[in-house]
């Protein structure tokens, strides 16, 4: 939920003194789950909402507005409460350091049975580039949206993961927001199942 332990940050101050080093910003790697009738996608009124409560309030509004922008993108029109006939954009997003990634369990989600789960053969750790530049990935950002019908049935989900050193440009919480954001509705809604993975100096020409 982007609150960064204390150990994070003093790695954090120690990368930024180093200074020698070369900033590591992997690409993004995005799965998504998409429902079989995807016509209501994409249109009509729709509302944020975090489920989980942000202690970083600056964090929260960074995501607000990143993910808000690309839903207008897409033809929604933003509302600030849910009601009848709204469909619903659950986020999450969280940023830990890379030990502290590996280690969770997976996270089941999908629309539908059958449709995959985060976790082994799929979303954190599989296609992430753990390689290259000089500093040393630490930390992966993660974000993830479930856009939910006005009947609460699932319409779409998609999970954004980046691995990141503590000098990356996109360390910056309004840059992790506009990049991850854009990776995650990059060619809306996508397929069923696809994991796609997007280079970092794509995404970085958004900001």
């Amino acid at each position: 939920m982007l609150t960064i332990p204390r150990s994070f940050a003093i790695l954090l101050t120690a990368t930024a003194l180093a200074g020698c080093t070369s900033a590591f910003t992997g690409p993004v790697e995005v799965t998504r789950f998409v429902a079989e009738d995807r016509s209501a996608l994409g249109q009509g009124p729709i509302v944020i909402y975090f489920p989980e409560e942000l202690s970083n309030q600056n964090a929260k509004a960074a995501f607000a507005t990143a993910i808000q922008n690309e839903l207008r993108g897409l033809g929604y029109t933003l509302v600030r409460q849910e009601g009848p006939g709204i469909q619903v954009a659950t986020v999450r997003t969280s940023r830990e350091p890379i030990a502290a990634a590996r280690s969770r369990g997976p996270v089941n989600v999908g629309v539908g049975a059958g449709t995959g789960s985060y976790g082994s053969g799929v979303g954190l750790g599989v296609g992430i580039d753990l390689g290259g530049g000089k500093s040393p990935p630490s930390a992966v950002s993660e974000l993830s949206v479930r856009i939910s019908g006005a009947n609460g049935a699932s319409l779409w989900e998609g999970r954004a993961t980046q691995a990141i050193s503590a000098d990356s440009p996109l360390a910056d919480v309004d840059a992790s927001a506009r990049a991850l954001s854009a990776a995650l509705f990059r060619d809306f809604p996508g397929g069923n199942g696809e994991t796609i993975t997007i280079p970092a100096d794509e995404l970085q020409e958004t900001q």
